[in-house]
């Protein structure tokens, strides 16, 4: 039987030069796929998703050392995470010269390329028409729907005030709601 150990255990480790590496091995086995999956909601294709959870890792390693436990492990490994991703998707607005609206209409695209594309099936509709949201709508609502995290958590890893989170949530879905039934 496996021995779970605590965020708290591990941060304890971490700080130890004998188990540090060993504790980060653990902490990534623990959060890199909720990680990565938020990641790829967001970049949409697996390589982007590995670059950005690299730097997360990166960022993790460099960080941890300082984290103050004033919020879980979790919610500032999102909050890396998000940021992250929008550093990246800066970088390619940056990269191609052209609008976001150009990289969000390329990341559609790069979702109708999929091998598995089906533009009848609702998951590929729903993918599509998450692309469509501002970026802030797209955070807050891969975080609610899929990671189904809860506004208070959202509020700190987001640093935004949970009306302001529920407003956005309700926008999202109304938003995708509307391009599904159009679409």
């Amino acid at each position: 039987m496996a021995v779970t150990t605590t965020d708290t255990e591990l941060l304890i480790q971490f700080r130890e030069p004998a188990t540090k590496e060993k504790a980060f091995t653990s902490l990534i086995k623990k959060y890199q796929e909720r990680l990565y999956w938020h990641v790829r909601r967001m970049v949409v294709e697996h390589e982007d998703a590995n670059d950005v959870l690299q730097n997360v890792f990166i960022r993790m390693w460099n960080g941890l050392e300082n984290f103050r436990e004033d919020s879980q492990l979790y919610t500032w490994l999102y909050r890396i995470a998000t940021n992250e991703c929008l550093t990246f998707l800066e970088q390619q607005k940056k990269k191609s010269t052209t609008s976001l609206n150009d990289v969000e209409s390329g990341l559609s695209n790069k979702i109708i390329a999929d091998k598995d594309f089906d533009a009848n099936k609702l998951e590929w509709k729903l993918q599509l028409a998450i692309q469509q949201l501002p970026e802030k709508q797209k955070i807050v609502f891969n975080l609610r729907y899929y990671d189904e995290m809860p506004y208070e958590e959202m509020s700190r890893v987001l640093e935004t005030s949970e009306g302001a989170l529920k407003a956005s949530y309700h926008h999202a879905v109304k938003k995708i709601e509307d391009y599904i039934l159009n679409h």
